[in-house]
């Protein structure tokens, strides 16, 4: 189904708009290629000079110019062909480099425009989704436009200065047989318009289709290891054959009407250069058209008509690159839900007093995951959120983070609405160890201080020590320096954890939030993180979001949070002589109570 965006319908104008900045190059390029064209056209006319000097000696063209002996007109035809020539290939070479270099400076400002963009927008877009659809439209849709930049543009300026050049001369030389060569052109660039209007749709749909099998790949390598666990190789090649088949067929429609495009106009063209032939070969004849001229229609006329042939093949990298360009321009007009504040956040300015007020909020619109939550977490205590899966513990650190803008309520930092500050600075004082750990393809070191480039080699193996992970990272085969695998896949979970721990260490936040920190990790090694949290979290203001109470029994205060507000505060003996849902849930976890089925 076709976008009715206005990147999406007009994207030959938003691509000019966005082209502005390289008006100068474009003007330089297209410059370059109708001098080119200009001087490719010079060779028919030098023939029909040359003819003209052979058949009409000292009455020649040349002649009549007052060079009237045949050798001296032969080199100076000779001089012509050879300035004409290089001069071609000269216009050739500077076309090409410019065009191709446009097309790339384009294509890279565009992709970085696009994906800085994406990397603006909030959380919720990117969970609405699928990460090979995004990947679709960076690489795919951009590169697009990058062939018919590198191509398509070329072509279709020297068509436009070709029609100009040898109508001109055609009107010049013989106005009476003119006609007969230009009568195709109004229907050949009817044809064209029309096949370009009708091919948007098909090409829209091709984009669409490969959007959606970049999707499945993505998501397929991304869970290779659950295919492989649950057998699941022949079914996920199944749905793979699906959607690559349906890809196959979409280009197959677009392709049934573009390959149409060629033959119909070649035999429109067939007509103007028959006409030409026969009745200015008459008009020779009879004398009312020299031999040269004639020459020279002949020629022209054919330079004029074939090349329209393959204006199909440019409409389809047109067309092509137009569908490509309204999927990019519609992620680049996708509005930014959360807006930055204006105020500065400096580090040491912080105390780190946080405060919900009244919160409210829901996920796109459904039900309420927090509904009215206030709560206070003094400045440098730890605080723990317990609760039941869905309580809504985890949506509190994405609002916090503002990854999310609450629907009702307030979130305040040391009395100031965190939607004031610049989100750089709010994100900035803030240390997320999350439960699902991502570690990117590179080493344990450039994991570690990802978000603190600068930091020195005894700040990080502190960082690492502080969270328990230099034991482990000394045993691996280049230390510090061994390749972690796509998402930290060649270390246990616990490993990762651990490097997650030391990222947010070395980052020395003013808030600390740990959501589920210790989850991945062995009791031995949670009671070794936990000393290294107790001493990281002194002087600092820590949220420990935890499912195992164990966790959290030392905190300065625990909220239990049930049905998306906050149920029971207190620290942990007031909880459990509370007798409540927190006291219940202790009892479970230590064993001294069995959970009713």
């Amino acid at each position: 189904m076709q976008s009715t965006d206005p990147a999406a319908t007009e994207p030959l104008r938003r691509l000019i708009r966005y082209s502005r900045p390289y008006r100068g190059r474009i003007w330089l390029a297209s410059a370059c290629s109708i001098l080119n064209k200009i001087f490719d056209l010079g060779p028919p006319a030098l023939i029909g000079i040359a003819v003209d000097i052979i058949v009409q000696q000292e009455n020649s063209f040349l002649a009549r110019l007052g060079i009237t002996d045949v050798w001296t007109q032969l080199l100076v035809l000779s001089g012509l062909t050879f300035a004409i020539w290089t001069l071609e290939s000269i216009f050739q070479y500077t076309y090409s480099l410019l065009w191709r270099n446009l097309a790339q400076t384009i294509e890279h400002d565009l992709r970085l425009d696009a994906y800085e963009h994406l990397q603006g927008l909030e959380l919720a877009y990117f969970e609405e989704r699928s990460t090979g659809r995004l990947m679709a439209v960076l690489n795919d849709d951009i590169n697009q436009l990058e062939r018919f930049l590198d191509i398509g543009a070329n072509a279709l300026i020297q068509v436009a200065t070709t029609v100009l050049v040898i109508g001109g001369a055609f009107l010049v030389l013989a106005p009476s047989v003119a006609w007969m060569a230009i009568l195709p052109m109004p229907l050949v660039v009817w044809g064209s318009i029309w096949f370009q209007k009708h091919l948007a749709p098909y090409y829209a749909d091709v984009r669409e289709r490969v959007s959606v099998l970049n999707a499945r790949l993505a998501n397929n390598f991304g869970g290779i290891m659950t295919i492989k666990s649950f057998t699941a190789e022949t079914f996920e090649t199944a749905q793979v054959r699906r959607e690559s088949e349906d890809y196959r067929e979409s280009n197959r429609s677009a392709i049934r009407v573009s390959a149409a495009f060629v033959p119909l106009i070649r035999m429109v063209i067939l007509v103007g250069f028959t006409a030409t032939l026969l009745f200015g070969g008459l008009a020779a004849v009879n004398g009312e058209l020299s031999v040269g001229t004639y020459s020279v229609l002949v020629f022209l006329t054919q330079r004029l008509l074939w090349p329209l042939t393959r204006l199909g093949e440019t409409l389809d990298q047109y067309q092509r690159a137009m569908a490509s360009t309204g999927r990019v321009m519609a992620l680049l007009d996708t509005p930014f839900e959360i807006h930055p504040g204006q105020r500065t956040l400096p580090r040491e300015s912080i105390r780190g007093e946080i405060e919900f007020r009244n919160v409210t909020f829901s996920y796109s619109g459904g039900l309420d995951v927090l509904d009215d939550v206030s709560m206070t977490v003094p400045a440098g205590w730890t605080v723990g959120i317990v609760g039941s899966t869905g309580s809504g513990k985890s949506t509190l650190v994405k609002l916090l983070l503002r990854l999310y803008e609450v629907d009702q309520g307030t979130i305040a930092l040391d009395g100031l609405p965190i939607s004031d500050f610049r989100l750089e600075d709010l994100r900035g004082a803030i240390g997320l160890v999350s439960q699902d750990v991502f570690l990117f393809h590179g080493t344990v070191r450039e994991n570690i201080t990802y978000g603190s480039w600068s930091a020195s080699e005894d700040e990080v193996r502190r960082a690492a020590r502080l969270a328990e992970a230099e034991e482990f990272i000394v045993k691996l085969p280049r230390g510090y320096e061994t390749v972690v695998g796509e998402r930290g896949q060649k270390l246990s979970g616990g490993q990762r954890q651990r490097i997650a721990i030391a990222r947010a260490i070395l980052k020395d936040p003013a808030i600390l939030v740990l959501d589920e920190a210790t989850s991945a990790v062995d009791n031995e090694t949670e009671a070794a993180i936990q000393r290294s949290l107790e001493r990281i979290s002194r002087d600092r203001t820590t949220i420990a979001i935890a499912h195992r109470l164990s966790t959290i029994r030392n905190a300065d205060s625990i909220v239990v949070l049930e049905d998306g507000g906050v149920a029971e505060t207190g620290t942990h003996d007031e909880l459990l002589a509370r007798d409540g849902v927190y006291a219940s849930l202790w009892r479970v976890q230590t064993g001294l109570e069995v959970m009713a089925d």
